[in-house]
């Protein structure tokens, strides 16, 4: 019988004194030490909401209606390598991704004619200098007509040396990377849909360069580039090819 005591004596202790370091623990540690970090987090984001990769930013509705003739448009399209050191503006940078991709109709038609509407062209935004804008990359979604934050960095100087040093890419205010899921086309017209997603690629960037021109705003197309580098530093994903960049600053 004492033997059994003896055993819930000690038990009885151990109880008593892990109750008390824990109560003790709490009493040293001091309040709110858990939450140190997220405060701490939260004073060091910056002004624009942007902050986090995923996070979504609503573009300014796209103008259908402009004063500019498509063939005063055509008359004024050139390519132009020399911006002034401006920040392009929000509404500027969507409307140039409308004229791009931008969404047409109820059925999801877009600027742009695709074979058989398999879409393979995403686009995407490298922002040097865009008013309300963290520097960084950026996915348009045509859809909704929004951008995605994929990354939050100056990536301007490798992108830089990765096209051969073409300083468009480092002066204008925004880079429009044309990007290409090749599957989506071939997986219907096999070894054919190639051409097309190139043919794409064609429809949309012209429509860029005129949209361009209406806005008053310069832009030039690069297809030299060094193709890995390129991808690495922009890391888009395997999925994706990256065929052609359009810088775009003002004049």
């Amino acid at each position: 019988m004492k033997k059994y005591i003896t055993v819930f004596a000690v038990f009885a202790f151990l109880g008593v004194a892990a109750i008390f370091f824990t109560v003790g623990s709490r009493v040293l540690t001091p309040a709110g030490e858990g939450a140190s970090c997220s405060v701490h987090a939260r004073e060091v984001v910056s002004d624009n909401p942007l902050t986090q990769s995923g996070d979504m930013i609503d573009l300014p509705d796209p103008v259908k209606d402009g004063q500019m003739s498509v063939e005063e448009a055509l008359t004024l399209r050139r390519s132009i390598r020399s911006y002034k050191d401006e920040a392009l503006g929000l509404d500027e940078l969507a409307q140039l991704l409308w004229s791009a991709q931008g969404i047409t109709s109820d059925e999801g038609f877009r600027t742009a004619p695709s074979a058989g509407a398999t879409f393979p062209l995403e686009m995407f935004v490298v922002a040097n200098n865009v008013e309300t804008l963290n520097t960084g990359i950026y996915h348009y979604h045509p859809h909704e007509h929004r951008l995605e934050l994929l990354r939050e960095e100056d990536v301007s100087s490798p992108l830089f040396r990765a096209c051969l040093s073409q300083s468009m890419i480092l002066d204008g205010g925004a880079v429009l990377v044309f990007a290409a899921v090749f599957e989506r086309t071939t997986d219907r017209y096999g070894d054919r849909g190639v051409r097309y997603v190139h043919n794409e690629i064609g429809h949309a960037s012209q429509n860029v360069h005129l949209q361009a021109a209406a806005l008053d705003l310069g832009t030039v197309v690069i297809g030299a580039f060094r193709d890995d580098e390129v991808e690495d530093v922009l890391q888009l994903g395997e999925d994706y090819r990256v065929l052609y960049l359009m810088p775009v600053g003002r004049l």
